[in-house]
């Protein structure tokens, strides 16, 4: 590392433009900050292009960029403040290569698990689906047309770098991609609050067995009705207590969790 980079350097200007789905569709690349998420990015050298630290980065995290296979520039704080979408920003960044998987892989050989987001709209919630649909052994989690960006920066973070270990697919037209994985023998299942299986007679049932394509809706709106009919089966989660219904992350914690064990993961 020799020159510094500021907020002027046209590589923070470039860099800047991907905090915007815009810029990081036209570039092909995002953001990844913080140990943890720049650690798991590096662990798959062939996807990231360069890290960038401020001098206090470098330090605190010397083991990690003293062997990185990729360049690692130094940037000023100013620099690193303009990258990130945190209060308090972490100063150490890897500019990565977007993840995206076509759909058509997925129906030419379906993983045991997959998750399919409809207008999922809140960031937070697509990075800790993200982080645990990879905790529950899922294979690829599809974000449909007019879903949030899991590579923004809040989404990201929520990821915890999980977002470097499943395969993404986004903008997806959720429809034919549902048909396609009923065709090829997967189970697809609504998550739906009024549905007319429980997830413990599902899982007894052994409909679990896999391979399972999860759908899960917009955090306010549900799934849409025209995708819930295009499932085998809309499913509620019992719920024995007064509460009236489980925010879009925990409802589908439980029901990955619970198709996990039905595997034998």
């Amino acid at each position: 590392m020799t020159e510094l980079l500021t907020e002027r350097s046209a590589r923070i200007v470039a860099a800047r433009k991907l905090t915007r789905r815009s810029g990081r569709d036209a570039a092909g690349l995002f953001l990844a900050e913080g140990r943890q998420a720049v650690a798991e990015a590096l662990a798959d050298p062939g996807g990231v292009r360069e890290v960038l630290a401020t001098e206090p980065a470098r330090a605190a995290h010397h083991d990690l960029l003293a062997a990185a296979p990729v360049p690692v520039r130094l940037i000023t704080e100013k620099a690193a403040a303009g990258l990130s979408e945190t209060i308090t920003p972490q100063g150490l960044l890897a500019v990565c290569a977007l993840r995206d998987v076509d759909p058509g892989r997925l129906v030419a050989g379906p993983p045991r698990l997959t998750v399919a987001l409809a207008e999922l709209a809140d960031p937070g919630n697509a990075g800790t689906v993200l982080r645990t649909a990879d905790a529950c052994g899922a294979g690829a989690v599809v974000f449909g047309a007019g879903s949030a960006d899991p590579y923004g920066g809040k989404a990201v973070r929520a990821s915890a770098g999980s977002i470097f270990h499943v395969d993404v697919v986004r903008g997806a037209d959720l429809g034919v991609l549902l048909t396609g994985m009923r065709a090829a023998g997967v189970t697809v299942l609504a998550a739906d609050g009024g549905g007319e299986a429980a997830l413990d007679e599902v899982a007894a049932d052994g409909r679990l067995a896999g391979p399972v394509l999860w759908l899960f809706g917009n955090e306010a709106r549900g799934v849409p009705a025209g995708l819930a009919e295009l499932a085998d089966l809309r499913v509620r989660i019992p719920m024995r207590g007064r509460a009236e219904s489980l925010n879009l992350a925990a409802a589908a914690a439980i029901c990955l969790y619970t198709t996990q064990v039905r595997q034998g993961r």
